[in-house]
């Protein structure tokens, strides 16, 4: 089943270049996954939820305020315990603008723990075999964490920050890796390639410790606990 949602760019998706942000792109694409899994019956369940490991994102045009764009989306694979789901963003004039994929987990919110996805759920979403990656790039990174770190922060999470689940939004790990790059990387752009790796769920009150490194072309955002003891998320935005 392939599903389409439109989504309209206002004053609070874009940047002060009145470009699309990350965090609305994101923002937008949840949204049509949300659709398909209203469509397909399983949509904001008090027993069970799909819960988010990994985004990887490539824009081929930064969208505009004012524009309209159609998202579509589809189940690619559902795996014992997990799923991915593929989407494409078109603008007006049907010019393909960004391609994403996404893995998921299924979660028995009662019992707190991972299971693998009923059949008659995954049946439900009637999964299309289409990858937009090519297969040499249809891998989500491995969690590697950075040797060294050019700079730290503390940041503290507000209850606006949080989500359905009663986790950290995973939209707000790009809005928090914002704040630790550089001004001179990110004063003039939205980095069009990036991934984001979710380890460990973050709560309302927590205090994180966000690191930042550059290898290459490559701006690492790496998010801890307070103690440093464990990894929250690994962000990867890379210049084009």
């Amino acid at each position: 089943m392939f599903v389409e949602h439109d989504f309209y760019i206002g004053f609070r998706d874009i940047n002060s270049r009145k470009e699309l942000t990350n965090s609305s792109m994101l923002a937008a694409l949840e949204d049509t996954a949300g659709e398909h899994s209203f469509k397909a019956n399983n949509s904001l369940s008090d027993e069970h939820s799909w819960v988010l490991l990994n985004w990887k994102v490539r824009i081929l045009k930064r969208p505009q305020y004012h524009e309209t764009l159609t998202i579509k989306t589809w189940s690619r694979c559902i795996d014992k315990f997990y799923a991915f789901r593929d989407f494409q963003v078109y603008n007006q004039e049907q010019d393909l603008v960004c391609i994403a994929t996404s893995k998921w987990i299924y979660f028995d919110l009662k019992k707190g723990k991972i299971i693998k996805v009923p059949p008659e759920v995954g049946n439900a979403y009637q999964t299309e075999h289409v990858s937009v990656f090519p297969e040499e790039e249809n891998q989500f990174l491995k969690l590697k964490l950075p040797e060294t770190y050019e700079k730290s922060m503390e940041f503290k999470i507000t209850r606006n920050m949080i989500d359905t689940n009663h986790h950290l939004h995973n939209i707000y790990y790009l809005d928090i890796a914002k704040e630790i790059i550089p001004e001179e990387y990110i004063s003039n752009q939205e980095f069009d390639n990036f991934e984001v790796i979710y380890k460990k769920e973050i709560k309302y009150g927590d205090t994180i410790k966000v690191f930042y490194t550059k290898e290459k072309e490559k701006h690492i955002v790496t998010i801890k606990n307070n103690d440093e003891t464990e990894t929250h998320a690994i962000i990867i935005l890379e210049e084009l």
